[in-house]
């Protein structure tokens, strides 16, 4: 398979005052690991800390070919896919019931240095609501 997500393996690190948040509050701080595992799956990390210096972390894996697999997060998503749309934009979706609830979009600046994430949430209300925050390189896969 082509490789084309390379550029977004490593450890990226939160630029919190990048933050443009529509939904909740934005993190204080935070990163962002995106692997290559062995069999072809690509595993994402983000941990971070709130206003109120809570930490949280989510973990995730998909092909990046836009298959759907289970994912267990009980009323808010029952699969997920991961698309490596270009070499500069990776997504990934959130499904339940097969209807998609949430879009993840990375997308890599010309240097490759900096990637910004929006994620977008279709409320049941036909609200969509984006966040956006940009991370940097800390260490490259």
């Amino acid at each position: 398979m082509d490789r084309v997500y390379q550029d977004f393996l490593g450890l990226w690190q939160l630029i919190p005052e990048s933050c443009r948040y529509e939904q909740g509050d934005p993190p204080a701080s935070g990163s962002y690991r995106i692997g290559e595992n062995k069999d072809g799956t690509l595993e994402f990390t983000a941990e971070w800390v709130d206003a109120d210096g809570k930490s949280g972390s989510v973990s995730f894996a998909g092909f990046p070919d836009g298959t759907k697999m289970p994912f267990a997060a009980g009323e808010l998503a029952d699969s997920l896919a991961v698309e490596a749309v270009s070499a500069r934009e990776l997504n990934s979706y959130a499904y339940l019931d097969g209807k998609e609830l949430m879009v993840a979009q990375r997308q890599l600046d010309s240097s490759g240095h900096a990637m910004r994430v929006t994620q977008v949430v279709r409320l049941p209300n036909g609200e969509s609501p984006g966040n956006v925050a940009v991370y940097r390189r800390v260490i490259p896969n």
